[in-house]
């Protein structure tokens, strides 16, 4: 296969000049070449050198990949036929159809995912391939060459391919199979769970976690479904569900206000207040460096007022890995909205 000379990266729409940014700082001589709100993609540099597999490094790009082209036709069977043309003659070990985002997350009650018309288009594209795909598994294995097709528009979609790593490059779009539960009491329990999928953080039921900004408690539900003895720390009162579990805790108060040798037995830490991110970093400054606290690992949401804070993201993790987390990971996650998850393990 020649040498791709496009990248292609679906993100959060709303995010579009922030992902930019980040290629700026990250991959100056990647140049911009096209979008549409929450799709983009660059031009490479000649003689790039990227590996299929390469890591792009960047927090707000949900998913990414090389770009084989752009299908765009009226008539269904001929942008099918068009797809495979571009796919070529190259192995591939998984089929990848999305659809770019249609708002930002929570306009119109939207939640990113996977539509009844991607699904309906991956059936049909395994229908004409001209050799047998493998059956889909969600995840996808790791070490696989994936055929991506993103459905733009009604009538458009970007081909293109990636090589699996671990984690979120083995779902389709970076999208996840999450449905909010009938009784979860908030969409908190999407970001929780979706965080800790995401992260891979090392919990084992009967840990003992405590939640900063925890009400109305749907994050805390994610928690307690895992069997932890979850801690949640809120002058509000949770939801009746939450607070009637056995395993839950009410500290009612601001994580500010807690003295800090009460969190001595606690093994993680997670937090999702409705404060600056230098609130936020402060807080759990004081609880993670205070003698005889040994927290293993954070999972911290950074709300982002304006777009522009992402800028200030860098330093703020490499202030957490001052703390001696040296595993600092962030990613704006599908169920996030202005804000970003950040994950830290010591």
């Amino acid at each position: 296969m020649p040498e791709p000379t496009f990248l292609f990266i679906t993100c959060q729409v709303g995010a579009e000049a922030t992902v930019k940014q980040e290629l700026a700082r990250r991959w100056p001589e990647f140049r911009f070449a096209y979008s549409r709100p929450g799709f983009l993609t660059f031009k490479l540099p000649a003689g790039h050198g990227l590996a299929d597999d390469f890591d792009l490094d960047s927090v707000f790009a949900r998913a990414y990949g090389f770009s084989l082209g752009r299908v765009s036709d009226a008539d269904e069977a001929a942008r099918i036929a068009a797809v495979w043309r571009l796919a070529g003659d190259a192995a591939y070990g998984a089929l990848h159809v999305w659809p770019r985002d249609q708002y930002a997350v929570g306009d119109h009650d939207f939640e990113p995912g996977l539509t009844e018309d991607s699904r309906a288009a991956e059936a049909a594209l395994r229908a004409a391939a001209s050799q047998p795909l493998p059956p889909a598994v969600w995840p996808t294995p790791s070490s696989q060459r994936v055929l991506d097709v993103i459905l733009v528009d009604r009538h458009e979609a970007f081909v293109g391919y990636h090589v699996t790593r671990s984690g979120t490059s083995r779902w389709p779009g970076g999208l996840g199979d999450l449905k909010l539960p009938a009784d979860a009491v908030s969409r908190a329990w999407l970001k929780m769970e979706e965080g800790l999928r995401w992260s891979q953080l090392p919990v084992r039921a009967g840990d003992v976690v405590a939640e900063l900004g925890c009400s109305p408690g749907g994050a805390c539900q994610a928690l307690l479904a895992r069997g932890l003895q979850v801690i949640g720390v809120d002058p509000a009162k949770p939801h009746e569900r939450v607070l009637n579990d056995k395993h839950f805790t009410h500290w009612q108060m601001r994580g500010a206000d807690v003295r800090k040798r009460d969190f001595a037995g606690v093994r993680w830490l997670t937090a999702d207040m409705n404060v600056t991110p230098q609130v936020t970093l402060d807080t759990v400054e004081s609880i993670v460096t205070y003698q005889n606290v040994n927290i293993r690992g954070l999972l911290l949401t950074l709300k982002l007022a304006q777009w522009e804070m992402a800028a200030d993201l860098p330093a703020q993790l490499e202030r957490i890995r001052r703390w001696g987390f040296t595993e600092v990971r962030a990613r704006q996650l599908q169920h996030n909205r202005h804000e970003v998850c950040v994950a830290a393990l010591r």
